[in-house]
């Protein structure tokens, strides 16, 4: 099944990644240009699903998974693909919600990204909490719609990018790339789309047992 998954990811994956190269700045150095590098998560300001502010210094001595997130299958792909593609959708939540269950006690947190720069997140920011809250049964964060690529990629994901770059460049490749954050606000690992969350659960443990 991988395989297949594989194939469905790879052409996207060299395609997005050659159409946000940057070679001219870092994307630390650019998204905080004229101002001091930042050193952590910590360091940013997102924007909550509804629009608020929200300092990621509130996770201040937490484990943080940090995730892009999508909920639909455009047809991009024959439809013999599409069980593959799609089923990342269905996977990731199922997992994320199991992790978050069991270690949201222990200082874990998890932070969702919705992104349609991969065509598979087109709605309203109401219509994917709709969608993350009902239909997979999202009980972790969810925040406001950003690109986690480009010029305009989020000031968050342009740090996560420089702090751990990936395959064929630094460039997010596909939906449900996750970096692995820990209590100091520092990015210890990066995950590709296919790894299901359950096997990082490991790292998590190590992360929250750590002083």
């Amino acid at each position: 099944m991988s395989m297949y998954i594989s194939c469905c990811i790879f052409p996207i994956e060299y395609i997005k990644n050659q159409l946000y190269r940057n070679p001219t700045s870092s994307p630390a150095s650019q998204n905080m240009a004229g101002e001091e590098t930042p050193k952590s998560i910590y360091d940013f300001t997102v924007k909550d699903i509804r629009g608020n502010d929200v300092p990621l210094s509130n996770y201040n001595g937490k484990v943080v998974l940090i995730v892009n997130v999508a909920s639909k299958w455009q047809k991009l792909f024959p439809p013999f693909l599409a069980p593959f593609c799609s089923g990342l959708t269905q996977s990731n939540y199922k997992e994320l919600n199991v992790l978050y269950e069991k270690y949201k006690d222990q200082g874990f947190e998890i932070l969702a990204f919705p992104s349609n720069q991969f065509w598979q997140e087109p709605g309203t920011n109401e219509k994917i909490q709709e969608t993350a809250c009902t239909m997979f049964k999202a009980e972790f964060p969810v925040f406001q719609k950003i690109d986690v690529n480009g010029k305009n990629a989020a000031p968050v994901y342009k740090f996560l990018k420089s702090e751990k770059g990936g395959i064929l460049g630094d460039g997010i490749k596909w939906n449900y790339t996750k970096f692995l954050v820990n209590k100091e606000g520092k990015v210890v690992e990066r995950y590709a789309p296919t790894l299901p969350p359950l096997k990082i659960e490991k790292d998590i443990q190590n992360l929250l047992g750590s002083s």
